[in-house]
């Protein structure tokens, strides 16, 4: 929602409660989907259940595809889009620690606060554990600072890195959609289901 804050669409108090607003709906659906259960969660590692990826890969796309066709109507800027600054070292040693994190505890950090709002002990856990470690980057960040600044590269695409159009990145990002649902419907028949 920046491109409505910078074009003064809409003020920055009605862009944070719509993100209030946005968020409790996302937490909605998320916990209606399943997603504050871990075991679900973690049935992406093992091949049992793929719907986390489904689901995440689909919001992906269809954010994607959304922005792509607000640019081409002309009803968004996407040069006003902010794009997270790349620091690669950090992003991968981040990749690591939360995936390691994501197979142990079962949960990612939006729906660890999923599964702890409605109450999961494991769910309330993992939570204190972000906490402690927010906590230890925070009070320790002169010690790795130099990690987790090394190796900037801006803000790049992967469209303009590849040397592609945006529409045609799109294109090629679906089509590697449907190759990894058909894997995924094919691990879910693969590896047998766990009750849960």
């Amino acid at each position: 929602m920046g491109p409505l804050v910078t074009n003064g669409i809409i003020s920055e108090n009605l862009n944070l409660f719509l993100a209030f607003i946005i968020g409790i709906g996302f937490g909605f659906v998320l916990e209606h989907s399943g997603f504050s259960s871990s075991r679900k969660l973690a049935g992406i590692f093992y091949g049992y259940d793929t719907v986390v990826l489904k689901v995440f890969f689909t919001g992906a796309i269809t954010c994607m595809l959304g922005l792509l066709f607000f640019s081409l109507f002309g009803w968004i800027d996407l040069s006003l889009v902010y794009i997270n600054p790349t620091y690669l070292t950090s992003a991968i040693v981040g990749g690591i620690i939360m995936g390691a994190g994501f197979i142990i505890g079962g949960y990612c950090p939006g729906t660890s606060i999923c599964g702890a709002s409605i109450g999961k002990l494991d769910g309330l856990i993992f939570v204190g554990g972000l906490f402690i470690g927010v906590l230890i980057f925070g009070l320790g960040y002169k010690l790795w600072e130099g990690l987790y600044m090394a190796k900037f590269l801006g803000s790049p695409k992967i469209s303009s890195a590849l040397g592609l159009s945006d529409g045609i990145f799109a294109l090629l990002l679906i089509l590697a959609a449907l190759a990894m649902f058909w894997v995924a419907e094919w691990a879910e028949k693969k590896f047998p289901r766990e009750e849960y």
